[in-house]
């Protein structure tokens, strides 16, 4: 089985009003639309373009923008689900920060023909996120996205620079990460990019990076961005020798579309070069049921 996915290199634009953003995302949408996508993928914290709609007085608080976000939660999802309805495909929205009680999580919405099925939570904040943001890490639950084809989990951004949220949705049926991201450096990037591979090789599955791009200097939260588009796989038998499916050029805008064979990813969980997916299991139980000894050395 295939899926067609389409990873967002997205630029955080201005707007005029709320129309002129239903206008510029719908665009968007159709442009993948059109080149066959079933699965769109935006980045992480794409939604807070919607800031540019507010006053200056709140564009230039941050912690009150990202509160102000939720007067507009419910016309942000309405958007997202008549697009994914008109166009007949599975949209990941940009993440948007909710309102919960008096927590705040980053929070990516997913929206197919019967428009909002789920969403995915953050788990691990980053420094800005934690101590100027406020956004808090979000209760552990993870969510498996089924197709006809399979199934895909999300790991938000600085989540995929760790194992735990990929290994366990990989153990629950996944063979697709998606990883939504915003990054300000080469080095943020970096870091999401090499954790997007790692998690390709432990578990010997599919993962889809998406990353903001470009400066928006009107908005202190998301002023500066960089990034890229990206399709990792784990090095196996039939899949790519190094792992890289394809790669969008740093800071281009646009859709990186691929389609994407499952079975490649069946196939060598059952009888690859290696069984890191089998092996990692394995290890994590062993771990668990096993301290395991430090002995230390002096030179």
């Amino acid at each position: 089985m295939t899926t067609t996915v389409a990873s967002a290199q997205y630029p955080i634009t201005e707007h005029k009003s709320l129309d002129h953003w239903r206008v510029h995302t719908e665009h968007w949408v159709a442009k993948a639309a059109r080149k066959n996508a079933e699965i769109l993928l935006f980045p992480e914290y794409g939604s807070m373009e919607l800031v540019s709609l507010f006053s200056d007085e709140i564009r230039a608080d941050i912690r009150w923008q990202v509160r102000e976000l939720d007067t507009l939660k419910v016309d942000f999802c309405e958007t997202f689900s008549s697009l994914a309805r008109k166009y007949q495909v599975t949209i990941v929205a940009p993440s948007f920060p909710v309102l919960e009680g008096d927590k705040i999580y980053n929070r990516a919405f997913v929206f197919s023909e019967k428009g909002l099925i789920g969403f995915q939570d953050k788990f691990f904040m980053t420094r800005f996120e934690n101590e100027e943001w406020k956004i808090d890490s979000a209760p552990k639950q993870l969510t498996v996205f089924e197709a006809e084809w399979g199934s895909f989990g999300i790991q938000i951004c600085y989540d995929i620079e760790f194992p735990i949220g990929s290994q366990n949705l990989c153990e629950a049926g996944v063979s697709l990460i998606l990883s939504p991201s915003c990054t300000e450096t080469i080095r943020g990037a970096t870091r999401v990019h090499i954790g997007a591979r790692a998690r390709a090789l432990e578990n010997q599955c599919y993962v889809t990076v998406s990353q903001t791009i470009g400066n928006a200097a009107w908005s202190p939260a998301v002023d500066i961005n960089y990034g890229f588009g990206a399709f990792y796989a784990t090095p196996d038998k039939n899949l790519p020798e190094e792992g890289i499916i394809s790669l969008s050029k740093t800071q281009e805008e646009g859709w990186l579309i691929e389609t994407l064979d499952l079975e490649k990813i069946k196939q060598v969980r059952i009888d690859g070069q290696v069984f890191n997916y089998k092996d990692l299991k394995r290890a994590k139980s062993q771990f668990l049921e096993n301290d395991i000894e430090i002995v230390r050395v002096k030179l």
